[in-house]
C-alpha cells in the first residue's frame, strides 16, 4: 500500500501500533456481471433471430429474452471494430484504421491503440472486476505477437487478467496458433479437436476458476469465436445437417429471408429488398458445375455457424447453472457485414487470393470432400455474402450498410422487461463500452495508470433498455480503405473506393479522391439504400460530404489510401535489424512470418546440426507455413527432403538419393538463383531438384509461423503428420540469405492479368 493513505498507527513496535487494511475495491452495488460475445464476419440476415432459416436456437433465445436492435453499426472490418468496442473511441482515434497488420506511419493507421485510449477491462479491473478473454484479438500487430516482444498490445497488457485463444485475423479451427495468457502454447493433435469447442471449454474453466474462490466477484467476459470468418471449417456431422437445404440458390434464399425479416418486423415498413449487384451472377446463370460448388460452400457456413451457437449455449447454460445469468448483461454482435473475400466462385485457400493465384472452378470441384474439414481453407462466393447481408448493399470492408449493419443482441433479464423487442436508433460501436459503463454505473476515469485519457467518443444508449424512442447520437462517419460514408440525422452519404492494384487495377481505383462519385440516402425512411437521392438532393449531399471531412480531420482519418497491396507487402519496421544469417534452436516457440527469416525468391541456404543415433532418426528441422502453403526440412524414410507447398496447390519436393548416416553431421538445403535447389550432407550433394513457383508473398494468413524441431500446425505436406518432431540430437537450424526479398505488386499483378 501507498504509505501516504495509511490510515492505522505506526509506533516504535507492535505494541504501541495500530494496523490498517485498505477496503478491497467492489464494483458499485447493482453492478452486473458483463459479457461481450463477439461473432466474426456474420452479416445482418444469417441469424435466425435477424430472418435467417440457418439454425442458431442459442443465440435466438437471448434475443427472445432481450432486446434485438436493428439499427447497430461496425467499421466493416474485425480489428477496428473491436478496437472501438474495447475503448469506446473511433478506430482511427485510437490507430486501428484497419486491421492490425496493416499498417502505415500516420496516428490513425499505426496499429497500435495508446494507453491515452483506455481499454474497457482496464476500467473494470480497477472497479473491482475479474476481466478475463477467450478467443479472437487482433489488435496486436504480427511484428509484436512473439516471444521476444513487449507484451504492452497482448490482452493481459491491455486490462485482462487471463487470456485463451490466438491473435491474428484467423485461424485453423483443427490446428490454431493458440496463446495462454502471455505465451504460447502447443497446438492441439487430436483428431476431434476444434477451436471453438475449446474457446467454450476455457470460458467455462474461468468463471469455474474465479466461484471456487470468490462467489459473489463480478466478472467480465469478452468472448470472441473464429465463427464465422474463413476458414469455414466444421465437424462433419454440423455440415451435413445442412445438406440440400441451398440447392435453390442464394436468390430464392435471400427473397424468402427478406420476407421472413419483413414479417417479423426485423426491418422497417416499407423496405426494399436491394437489387442484386451487376457483378454477381444470377443462380439461374451458373453452370452445371458452378451450382454443387456453391452449395456445398454454404453448407460449410451454415454448419460453422450453428456448430458456434451451439458452443455459445453452453457457456450461456452454464451461467445459467451459476444461477448468475439474470444477474448478466450479454451483449451479442457481429464485427462487420458478411466476407467478399471468397470472390465470384469461392475459395478454398485465401492464402491463394494474397499471392494472386486463385483457385479455379475446376481444382475446387476436384477436392469438394475435403470442404470444411483441415486441407481446406475454404471461403463461400459473393452471392452468400450478398444473401447474408439481406436486404442490404455490399459487404464487408466497405461502408454501404452490408459492411457496417450487423446483428446485436442485448440481454439482461432483470433489467429488461421488454423481452423479445426491437430497437430500431441508431448504434454504432463506438457506444458499446460507454454503455457498459452506464449500466455498471462506473466512470470513465480521467487518469488510468497514470496515463491522461482522451475523451470517450461513443455515448451510452442504456436509455432504449427502457425506451424505444429513447434519443441516441445522430452522427457518426465511416472509412474503410478508401470507402467512406457519413450518418448525420437519419441521412447517409456514402462513397465506394475500389481497393488498390491487387484487387482492383483499374482506373477507378486510382482516380482523384474528389472525383469519387457519393450517393446519398435518407436511411431513416430507406434502411437498404435503394433510393439514391444524390441528384435531388445536391445541397445537403454537399453539406454531408463538407461534414465527413470535418469528421475526418477530427478523428485522424487522413491521409485517405486504399492501397492494401502496398501496406501487405510494406510492413511497418519490426525494430529488428536485418541480418543475412539467421539461427533457430529446437523447443522455442513459433516465429511468426513476419519477424522469420524471409526466403521468398532469394538465394537461400539452411543448415541443420545434428547427430543421427544409432538406428537413424527421422523429423522436422525447420518448417514454414501450413497445409494451405510454406516449406519443410526434414528426413523422412532416412532421407533427406525438402518441400516447397505452393500455395495448398501442389508439392515441390526435392530428395536425397542417399540415406542420412548414423553420427554427426551438418544436413543442408540450398535454394539458388533461379528454380534449382539440392540437398547436402557435410557439404557434398545427394539430391537436386527444383522450385518451378515460389511463393511471391506470404505462406500464412493463420499464423502459422515457422518451428524448428517440429511442424507445429497442420503439416506443411502430406508425407509426414504433424508435429513430425525430430528424434535425433538437433542442436540448431541456420539459414543465410542473400539478396533482396522485394516483390513489385504491380508487376505481379500484371503478369498474373497476362495469365489469365
Amino acid at each position: 500500500m501507498d504509505p501516504k493513505d495509511f490510515k492505522g498507527k505506526i509506533g516504535r513496535d507492535w505494541r504501541d501500533s495500530e494496523p490498517w487494511w485498505p477496503e478491497p475495491v467492489r464494483p458499485p452495488e447493482g453492478a452486473p456481471n458483463v459479457v461481450l460475445i463477439v461473432l466474426d464476419d456474420v452479416g445482418f440476415a444469417q441469424l435466425g433471430c435477424y430472418g435467417s432459416d440457418l439454425a442458431t436456437p442459442a443465440i435466438d433465445r437471448l434475443a427472445a429474452r432481450g432486446l434485438r436492435y436493428t439499427n447497430f453499426h461496425t467499421t466493416a472490418l474485425c480489428s477496428p471494430t473491436r478496437a472501438c468496442l474495447l475503448t469506446g473511441r473511433n478506430h482511427h482515434s485510437v490507430g486501428m484504421a484497419r486491421v492490425a497488420d496493416l499498417a502505415r506511419g500516420f496516428p490513425g493507421y499505426s496499429g497500435m491503440i495508446p494507453k491515452s485510449c483506455g481499454f474497457l477491462p482496464e476500467i473494470l479491473r480497477e472497479r473491482g472486476y475479474a476481466t478475463y478473454a477467450v478467443g479472437k484479438w487482433h489488435l496486436c500487430p504480427e511484428s509484436h505477437a512473439h516471444l521476444a516482444a513487449s507484451r504492452g498490445t497482448w490482452p493481459l497488457g491491455r486490462g485482462f487478467e487471463r487470456y485463451y485463444g490466438y491473435f491474428g485475423g484467423e485461424t485453423h479451427q483443427y490446428s490454431p496458433a493458440l496463446v495462454h495468457d502471455n505465451h504460447f502454447i502447443e497446438a492441439p493433435y487430436d483428431e476431434s479437436y476444434h477451436l471453438t469447442e475449446d474457446l467454450a471449454d476455457h470460458a467455462i474453466e474461468l468463471l469455474t476458476d474465479l466461484r471456487a474462490v470468490d462467489a459473489e466477484k463480478r466478472f467480465f467476459l469478452y468472448f470472441c469465436t473464429g465463427a464465422c470468418h474463413s476458414p469455414h471449417q466444421a465437424p462433419r456431422k454440423w455440415i451435413d445437417e445442412y445438406r440440400g437445404r441451398f440447392d435453390a440458390g442464394w436468390d430464392v434464399w435471400r427473397e424468402a429471408t427478406f420476407a421472413r425479416q419483413v414479417a417479423s418486423g426485423i426491418v422497417p415498413p416499407g423496405t426494399e429488398l436491394s437489387p442484386r449487384p451487376p457483378w454477381v451472377p444470377a443462380w439461374s446463370e451458373l453452370s452445371d458445375e458452378e451450382r454443387p460448388l456453391a452449395i456445398r460452400f454454404m453448407e460449410c457456413f451454415a454448419g460453422f455457424l450453428s456448430h458456434a451457437d451451439a458452443q455459445i449455449g453452453r457457456v450461456i447454460s452454464f451461467l445459467e447453472e451459476l444461477g448468475e445469468l439474470d444477474d448478466t448483461l450479454v451483449i451479442l454482435l457481429s464485427d462487420n457485414g458478411a466476407s467478399s473475400e471468397g470472390g465470384k466462385h469461392g475459395s478454398i485457400n485465401d492464402l491463394r487470393l494474397w499471392n494472386v493465384n486463385p483457385a479455379g472452378v475446376a481444382e475446387m470441384l476436384a477436392r469438394l470432400d475435403e470442404f470444411g474439414g483441415p486441407t481446406i481453407h475454404n471461403n463461400y462466393p459473393w452471392g452468400w455474402t450478398m444473401a447474408g447481408n439481406t436486404p442490404l448493399r455490399r459487404w464487408k470492408r466497405e461502408t454501404h450498410e452490408g459492411g457496417v449493419a450487423d446483428p446485436c443482441i442485448v440481454h439482461w433479464p432483470s433489467r429488461i422487461a421488454a423481452r423479445g423487442e426491437v430497437r430500431r436508433q441508431f448504434v454504432h460501436a463506438i457506444d458499446v463500452a460507454p454503455t457498459v459503463l452506464d449500466l455498471c454505473r462506473i466512470e470513465a476515469p480521467a487518469t488510468l495508470d497514470g496515463f491522461p485519457q482522451k475523451p470517450i467518443e461513443g455515448a451510452s444508449f442504456a436509455a432504449t433498455l427502457a425506451d424505444p424512442a429513447a434519443a441516441t447520437r445522430g452522427t457518426q462517419y465511416y472509412e474503410m480503405l478508401g470507402s467512406r460514408a457519413i450518418y448525420h440525422e437519419g441521412w447517409k452519404a456514402v462513397a465506394f473506393k475500389p481497393l488498390g492494384p491487387m484487387y482492383s487495377p483499374t482506373d477507378d481505383a486510382n482516380r482523384p479522391w474528389d472525383d469519387d462519385p457519393w450517393e446519398l440516402y435518407h436511411v431513416a425512411e430507406d434502411f437498404s439504400e435503394c433510393r439514391d437521392l444524390a441528384a435531388q438532393e445536391p445541397e445537403r449531399l454537399r453539406a454531408l460530404v463538407d461534414l465527413w471531412w470535418q469528421e475526418a480531420e477530427k478523428y485522424q482519418v487522413l491521409p485517405l489510401d486504399n492501397r492494401i497491396y502496398i501496406a501487405i507487402l510494406e510492413p511497418p519496421p519490426t525494430g529488428i535489424p536485418p541480418r543475412e544469417r539467421y539461427v533457430y534452436r529446437p523447443g522455442g516457440s513459433r516465429v511468426p512470418e513476419e519477424v522469420a527469416v524471409d526466403v521468398k525468391g532469394r538465394p537461400h541456404a539452411i543448415v541443420a546440426d545434428v547427430v543421427i543415433p544409432s538406428g537413424g532418426a527421422e523429423g522436422v528441422l525447420l518448417a514454414m507455413g501450413s497445409i494451405l502453403g510454406g516449406y519443410s526440412f526434414f528426413v523422412a524414410d532416412g532421407r533427406l527432403q525438402y518441400v516447397h507447398n505452393f500455395l495448398g496447390r501442389e508439392e515441390h519436393h526435392v530428395d536425397s538419393e542417399e540415406r542420412v548416416p548414423e553420427g554427426k553431421h551438418r544436413l543442408g538445403f540450398v535454394f539458388e538463383a533461379g528454380k534449382n535447389a539440392r540437398l547436402t550432407i557435410d557439404g557434398r550433394t545427394v539430391g537436386t531438384g527444383s522450385v518451378p513457383r515460389f511463393t511471391p508473398v506470404r505462406f500464412s494468413i493463420t499464423d502459422a509461423g515457422l518451428t524448428c524441431g517440429e511442424d507445429a500446425g497442420s503439416a506443411v505436406t502430406r508425407r509426414y503428420r504433424a508435429p513430425f518432431r525430430f528424434t535425433g540430437k538437433l542442436d540448431r537450424v541456420t539459414v543465410h540469405v542473400a539478396g533482396p526479398g522485394v516483390v513489385d505488386p504491380d508487376a505481379l499483378v500484371e503478369s498474373k492479368l497476362r495469365t489469365q
